[in-house]
């Protein structure tokens, strides 16, 4: 289970390497079922990546994979090309979800959207390693 408290312990995490990086990121925490438990706009992150930092958490708890990953096996040929046109489109294949684990098990993730791709994913794995 992802608390409201887990959740803020992440986004603190996660705010303190996009400040550390100085790129203003979106950042979504999300429970087991994929429902956003907590988001953060940090001052000046783009308003378009609100979205798709809470699609970007949905989709990695969704699949429970890291959507860095999910991209590279979604590439035309790949054994998940088209995926991103499922689920009403809330499906996100490109870096910055990464699954939260408890003992193992995917309990929840993270969604970081407002930067590179590279970027996205290290605020997330920041906000992840807070878990």
């Amino acid at each position: 289970m992802v608390t409201l408290n887990d959740a803020r312990r992440v986004i603190a995490a996660a705010e303190k390497k996009a400040a550390e990086i100085g790129q203003p990121m979106n950042i979504a925490v999300a429970d087991a079922g994929g429902n956003l438990v907590s988001h953060v706009r940090m001052d000046g992150a783009w308003i378009g990546s609100i979205d798709i930092s809470m699609k970007k958490a949905y989709t990695s708890r969704a699949f429970d994979i890291a959507t860095k990953d999910l991209a590279t096996h979604s590439q035309s040929g790949g054994q998940f090309f088209g995926i991103h046109a499922s689920n009403d489109g809330k499906i996100m294949i490109f870096a910055g979800g990464i699954p939260l684990k408890k003992d193992g098990k995917v309990v929840g993730s993270i969604g970081v959207s407002g930067g590179s791709g590279e970027q996205d994913h290290a605020v997330a794995e920041a906000g992840a390693k807070a878990f």
